[in-house]
């Protein structure tokens, strides 16, 4: 099977459930997916969630849980690197079929690594492994080498009326 690149990018809510629900089908189907979230760090439901699919679903986590702005800490970018380099492994091992990088275009936009780590990677993929990049902000550049970008586009959204987000539906 050939391998794509996908974008899953936009100010609207859905990238990240997005490429889960791909890991899911991904999975149903027998193939085994790595996937690394570059921003998230502790427990939130997918990882609950997809400890159940432990044979075929491996899920890291190289953030620190926390908005960044401005310029990055030090400790974030070490996570990030590390996350950079789990996905090179992941993509390197033939152990994947699908390579989720989830909030990659948030990571790179905040500084945390180059633009041209992505593009890298991108460019490096094997030819057989699905490569999924999240996150708003994709940089133009992604947009343009991806073989597939979904834009989620905010046209309403009950946060704006003071709704937190809830476990479950939105963490």
């Amino acid at each position: 099977m050939k391998g794509y690149v996908q974008i899953y990018t936009g100010d609207g809510k859905g990238k990240t459930t997005a490429s889960l629900g791909l890991a899911l089908r991904a999975a149903g189907a027998g193939l085994r997916v790595y996937i690394a979230q570059f921003i998230k760090s502790g427990d939130y439901s997918e990882i609950k969630a997809l400890a159940r699919f432990a044979e075929t679903i491996t899920i890291e986590q190289f953030g620190r849980g926390r908005f960044i702005k401005g310029k990055p800490a030090p400790e974030d970018v070490a996570a990030a690197r590390k996350g950079l380099q789990a996905i090179r492994s992941a993509l390197d091992s033939g152990d994947y079929q699908v390579v989720i990088m989830e909030e990659g275009n948030v990571a790179a936009a905040c500084g945390l690594f180059a633009v041209d780590e992505i593009l890298d990677i991108m460019a490096g993929k094997p030819e057989n492994v699905e490569l999924v990049i999240t996150g708003r902000n994709a940089d133009p550049r992604v947009i343009e080498k991806a073989d597939l970008v979904t834009e989620m586009k905010a046209v309403k959204h009950y946060y704006e009326a003071g709704v937190p987000a809830r476990v479950g539906i939105e963490k």
